[in-house]
């Protein structure tokens, strides 16, 4: 290597295998999205033990189910631009320490209106979390296998959802609720130990010209001895976006017809996500299924999210991302509509709620890996958490409207029929999208 050679970091990573270093900073990124998935979830199952101890209706614990939903967009908001400005690392940890406090504090609340404040406080470290995580990971993985990668990161919050589910069947009966807290706030606040091993983002450190040094010693820890004391480092788009902030970027006229695309499809997403996963149980049930019945029924739709989830980051890398999710939502619209219009089968309804769940968690979860190879390093960080944070008021929405349908005496068809609507909308923002970059030449190959 010649004296004072320019190395283009994301290059560098390109060109070598993925190294066991790659794959610690992934089974991190895993670990932290898992967790995050524990405690977002860990309310709905608390919601049975603490109706019963606090002697109220399940109706009265809607502030504290949604309140961690509203801190999620909040802290998703703010933590963006933070973390374009001092680090991811920096961001990540203070986020995981951050939820995993307040989780455990939850675990000594004594009135819903406490709960309700801790549970929003847990929001604003589990929104900066994801978004952070997702960047980090992206910028450390070569652009050939990025949006799989990213998407296998992604299944920790399905699989640490799910987790939530059986280590609460065990513990609550033996323990009472106040152990899930204090298992989800534990996790976190060790998981925080290990993250000081976790570096930074090389991108963002060329961004913000931090010594030659401390760059060449991460990525040689990639391909040991590779770049010698006297190179120096630069990233594509460092000249173009020179002197914007964050935000200046995502709205830059480069960026933002996509950025508002990228909103729509991932609100439109979470609206029909969380309409049914609050529902979906009482739909089913008030169809003329047992409660059994409906319970079965309903634990199918997250069941194929890994599956859908791997499998869309898979064609992601191969032909258009935009295209690979866009289809996605449309399979997703199409077999949502069709539950409501199987309704007189069990097993037919059951079929075609995993299948329904395999597209949608699979859309749904390769969206940040989308938004996370759109956007450059000055704005990455931000443009991930502002689009999740977005998406959040989409979730809000949907819970919300499902509870007025129900109240206007709207049945499973007619409401499954309704919500094959967004899905179309969405997959057609990715469509839009994808044509004004490519009639702007922007397309790139994680486009």
């Amino acid at each position: 290597m010649t004296a004072r050679q320019t190395i283009d970091v994301q290059q560098f990573i390109d060109d070598k295998p993925f190294s066991l270093y790659q794959w610690l900073i992934l089974g991190l990124c895993f670990l932290i999205i898992a967790i995050d998935g524990f405690d977002t979830a860990i309310i709905g199952f608390l919601a049975p033990a603490l109706s019963q101890e606090w002697h109220v209706e399940k109706a009265a614990l809607v502030p504290v189910l949604s309140a961690a939903l509203v801190g999620l967009a909040v802290g998703a908001l703010l933590a963006g631009p933070l973390a374009d400005r001092i680090g991811r690392k920096k961001v990540l940890l203070a986020s995981v320490l951050l939820f995993g406090f307040w989780t455990l504090m939850s675990a000594f609340a004594g009135s819903i209106q406490i709960l309700t404040v801790l549970r929003f406080l847990t929001g604003l470290g589990l929104g900066a979390a994801m978004p952070n995580a997702v960047t980090l990971m992206s910028e450390y993985a070569p652009q050939r296998k990025r949006s799989m990668i990213v998407n296998t990161m992604f299944c920790g919050f399905t699989l640490g959802s799910a987790l939530g589910g059986f280590v609460a069947a065990w513990m609550i009966p033996h323990y009472g609720w106040h152990s899930m807290f204090i298992v989800g706030g534990c996790l976190p606040l060790l998981l925080a130990v290990l993250l000081l091993q976790l570096p930074e983002s090389p991108r963002f450190m060329v961004v913000r010209r931090w010594p030659d040094k401390k760059i060449a010693d991460v990525l040689n820890r990639i391909a040991p001895g590779s770049i010698t004391s006297e190179a120096q480092f630069t990233v594509p788009e460092l000249v173009a976006l020179a002197g914007k902030t964050a935000l200046a970027v995502i709205f830059s006229a480069r960026y933002r017809f996509g950025t508002l695309m990228l909103w729509l499809t991932y609100f439109m997403g979470l609206l029909i996500f969380y309409l049914l996963t609050s529902w979906m149980p009482t739909l089913i049930k008030n169809a003329g299924f047992s409660i059994s019945q409906a319970s079965n029924i309903t634990a199918l739709f997250p069941l194929g999210g890994v599956i859908g989830t791997l499998a869309v980051g898979w064609l992601m890398d191969r032909m258009s991302a935009h295209k690979a999710i866009a289809i996605t939502y449309v399979l997703t619209g199409i077999f949502v509509y069709a539950i409501g219009h199987g309704t007189g089968d069990a097993v037919l309804l059951g079929v075609l709620m995993f299948v329904a769940g395999l597209c949608m968690n699979g859309a749904q979860s390769s969206m940040p890996a989308l938004a996370a190879g759109f956007y450059p390093t000055q704005g990455r960080a931000t443009g991930v958490a502002w689009m999740l944070g977005i998406g959040r008021l989409g979730g809000i929405l949907g819970a919300a409207i499902g509870g007025q349908l129900l109240q206007f005496g709207w049945g499973l068809s007619a409401i499954f029929s309704l919500l094959a609507l967004p899905a179309f909308v969405a997959a057609a923002a990715l469509l839009f999208k994808h044509l004004h970059l490519r009639s702007h030449g922007q397309l790139s190959m994680s486009s």
